[in-house]
Order: C-alpha cells, then sequence, then structure tokens
C-alpha cells in the first residue's frame, strides 16, 4: 500500500500541487467549503429527525431538497481531495494515524448515510419522526463529525 502512496506523491498530479505556491491551498479551500455544505445538508435532515427543526416540514421533503447538495459537495470533497491526497501521500498521509480514521469515518458515514439514513429519511412519516430515526440521526452527526474532526486532526500529526 505504502507504494501506491509513493506513486502518488511522485505523480505529475502530486508534484504539480506540491510544487505550486497556490494549488494546495486552493483545493483545501474548496474541499473545506465542500465540507461546510455536507455538513448543512446532513444537519437539516439530521435535526429535523430528531425534531428540533422545520416541525411543519416534512422529513422527507427535507431530505430531498439536501440530496443534490449532499451529492453535490461529496463528489467535491473527492474532486478536491485527490489532489490533496497525492501531493503529500507518502511523505504525510500514509503514516499518519488520524488521516486513517477520517477514510474510516468517511467510508462509515457514505454507507451509513445512503443504505441506512436516506432510507429512513426518505421513507413514510411514521418511519421518519420514529425513535429508530432519531437514533439514526445521532449516528449519522456522529459519523460525520468524526470526519471533520479527524480531518481537522491531521495537520497535528
Amino acid at each position: 500500500m505504502e507504494s501506491l502512496f509513493l506513486w502518488a506523491e511522485h505523480s505529475w498530479l502530486g508534484t504539480s500541487v506540491n510544487n505550486s505556491l497556490w494549488a494546495f491551498a486552493a483545493f483545501e479551500a474548496v474541499h473545506l467549503l465542500a465540507l461546510a455544505v455536507i455538513g448543512g445538508a446532513v444537519l437539516v435532515v439530521d435535526l429535523r429527525m430528531l425534531g428540533w427543526v422545520f416541525p411543519r416540514q416534512r422529513v422527507s421533503e427535507i431530505a430531498a431538497e439536501a440530496r443534490p447538495w449532499l451529492i453535490g459537495s461529496i463528489i467535491t470533497m473527492f474532486l478536491t481531495g485527490i489532489p490533496l491526497l497525492a501531493s503529500l501521500a507518502d511523505s504525510k498521509y500514509y503514516f499518519n494515524e488520524a488521516f486513517r480514521l477520517k477514510m474510516y469515518f468517511l467510508v462509515a458515514a457514505l454507507l451509513f448515510t445512503f443504505f441506512v439514513r436516506q432510507r429512513i429519511a426518505l421513507g413514510d412519516d411514521a418511519r421518519a419522526n420514529s425513535m429508530m430515526a432519531k437514533a439514526v440521526a445521532v449516528v449519522s452527526v456522529l459519523l460525520w463529525s468524526g470526519v471533520g474532526i479527524m480531518g481537522r486532526g491531521i495537520g497535528f500529526y
């Protein structure tokens, strides 16, 4: 696996970002903006499932409106995350425990969001307002928080 990280760092993309004065900062800024959009798209649905916001609006309506923002921001995060990873893949990220944890949280959050949370949020009102939905909302917030917190932790390792 380390050889893949080494290759990425020495690839055209990795060296271009690493040698540029502004590329890393530009990719990082867009990456963080996409994280904020994901946070908003996740929180608005999860807070509604918890019954804390928009009590007159159906969970499924909010989830349907937030979904394009969620998907668009995930795509943006991947498109900006790849050059960020490539720029310092072996020298910084391969041995960085916060990066590994971020990736674990990311995979778990994506799987949970699209295979569990979306089914409940886009389902009928009884299921979307149940105690199970509240538990799903809490788990969702925790998983996505883990992605953000570990992402922030990368700079400290």
